[in-house]
Formats: structure tokens, sequence, C-alpha cells
């Protein structure tokens, strides 16, 4: 049996108030705000099928919430995706309880099935930067082959965009929702509207600033304050949207011979494990990332202690 269908408009006047919410005062990203339309959906299409109603959030109690998981469970999905299905679920109760529509959540200390411990897959300095000069490459090698013209600046914003995302570890909605006048080139900071318009500033490498640079001057108009950085279209005044430059990515990752199922996060997984690599302090990591808990950050520890075990168990006599 195919999973319901998710993506029509909530019908629960709560539901609503907090989509809403997510996107106006949190200053959601289209993906968090998805995500959670999509749980809240997935709950009340189990209650309709199993209890015959439509939810009652003021009346549920913690053995609806049993069952729902149970649901999950025996749909063989990931324990990410019911964690996050989870968070979701805690996280619309709690906006529940602010507004005074309920006194407690029936989810608080439901026990979860322990979440899987996954590293964050990266690529190496010399995959990234075989990477990060691919964009160009492919711009020289349509020249030779295509018959018609072929714009550069695609591909001088192509290559900027994963210069910027490598140097400075964002995140694709991040580096998409960039603006003019968040480059501060004397100083080469930064200023980047985060998870929840939280902002924080971040250095940015030379390469990545020459590569900006030398994208804005290939465009046919010059760049006002509050455009962004990146266009969809040379012509237009559009920001690049993150399919686009998925889309893009993936035809950089086949050309430069590397996985091609390797994502724009991964490049931020990669800004982490290097900067960590190379001596740089969990803490400043975090603020870089942007992480709320040093708990998040401290996965990437992981990838660098189990490189450690395996140059260990490679070059000692004795390991």
């Amino acid at each position: 049996m195919s999973p319901p269908d998710t993506t029509e408009a909530p019908a629960d006047p709560w539901v609503a108030e907090f989509l809403t919410h997510l996107a106006t005062d949190r200053g959601a990203s289209d993906y968090t705000h998805r995500n959670y339309s999509d749980a809240l959906a997935e709950f009340r299409h189990w209650h309709e099928a199993h209890r015959q109603s439509q939810p009652e959030w003021a009346s549920l109690q913690r053995d609806d919430f049993r069952g729902f998981l149970r649901h999950l469970s025996q749909r063989a999905l990931s324990r990410a995706t019911i964690h996050l299905t989870f968070s979701a679920l805690r996280t619309f109760y709690k906006f529940l309880i602010r507004r005074g529509h309920v006194t407690t959540s029936p989810i608080k200390n439901l026990t979860m099935p322990k979440a899987e411990r996954r590293l964050p897959k990266f690529v190496t300095v010399a995959q990234a930067k075989e990477l990060l000069e691919t964009p160009l490459r492919e711009f020289e090698r349509e020249c030779q082959t295509s018959e018609r013209p072929i714009a550069k600046s695609d591909f001088l914003r192509d290559a900027a965009i994963l210069e910027t995302i490598y140097s400075c570890g964002l995140r694709i909605s991040e580096v998409c929702g960039l603006r003019v006048e968040d480059l501060n080139q004397a100083d080469r900071i930064l200023q980047v509207r985060g998870k929840g318009r939280k902002e924080r500033q971040i250095p940015i490498g030379a390469p990545a600033l020459r590569a900006i640079l030398a994208y804005w001057k290939s465009l046919p108009h010059a760049l006002g304050a509050d455009a962004p950085v990146f266009l969809a279209d040379a012509d237009g005044a559009e920001p690049i949207r993150p399919p686009h430059v998925q889309q893009r990515l993936k035809r950089y990752l086949l050309a430069a011979g590397l996985d091609a199922s390797l994502t724009p996060h991964k490049l931020r997984h990669s800004f982490a494990t290097h900067l960590l690599d190379n001596g740089a302090d969990l803490r400043s990591v975090q603020e870089l990332l942007g992480h709320k808990n040093l708990v998040t950050t401290q996965v990437y520890t992981h990838v660098t202690t189990e490189r450690l075990k395996q140059a260990y168990a490679a070059a000692h006599p004795r390991a």
C-alpha cells in the first residue's frame, strides 16, 4: 500500500496556524516547512484511518502516538525518518502550549527507537580541489564541442557557488539566500542568515571571494546591494534555487569522476572535517556551521578519530 498523499493544504486550523508561524515568525527553510507539514499530514491520515476521525490535538493521549510510532516502524522507515517525524510533532505541541491551546504534550518522554549513528560523508582535500576546478574545465570542453556560443557566466557562477559552500560551510539554502550586501569584501566576511533567521558572520577565503567577483564581472549588469549574490539567470534578477544547484553539482561530480550522489551538504561536511583535521577547535567549527548545540558538531570528531585509527592500524608495527 502506497503512503498517503501529504501535499494538500492542511484542513486543521491549528496546523495551518503552526505552519504560518514557521514561515513567518521562525523563518524556517522551505525544506523544514515541507517536512513538518508532511509529518503532521501523515499523522492526520493515520488517525483518520485507525481512529476514524480527525485528530483533536488537545485530547490525544500518549497511546495514540505509541500507535502511530508502531505504524511507522511497521512501514520499515529508517529511524532517522521516524525521529524527524516526531521532532515535527514535538515542535508542534510546543507551539500549541505557547499559544495556550493545550497545557501538556502527550509526546513528552515517549520512548523512541535509538537513532543510527551515521558518520557524515565528505570529500578529501584533493577531491574538493578537483571538484572546484571542474566548472571552468566544463566550460572549456563545451566551447570546443558546441557549435553555439556558450555563456561563461553560468560556469563562473557555479564555480563561485561551490567555492563559497566549501570555503564557508554554508547550507544550500544559505548560499542561495545570500545578498550582495552580505559580503564585506574589505574584511572578507559573509553575513549569513541561517536556520530560524539566526545570523552569523563567517570568514570567506580569498579563492571564493575571487570566484564571486569574477562571476559578477561576467554579468551584463551591475548588482545592487539587495540583489542575490548568485542569479538563476545572468539576465534576470531571481536567485538561484537549491534544486538548480543540486542539478549542476551532479554534472560536475560526474565530470570529476566523483560519486554523483554527493549533495551540496557533503561540501559542508567536508568544510567541517578539513577544519578539524587541520587543528581547528570544536567550538569555532560549531559557530562557523551555525549549530545550536555542540553535540551536533561533535559528529565530525568521530570522522577524524576513525581516520586516525585507520592510519594507526595501517602504520604501527604493533597495532
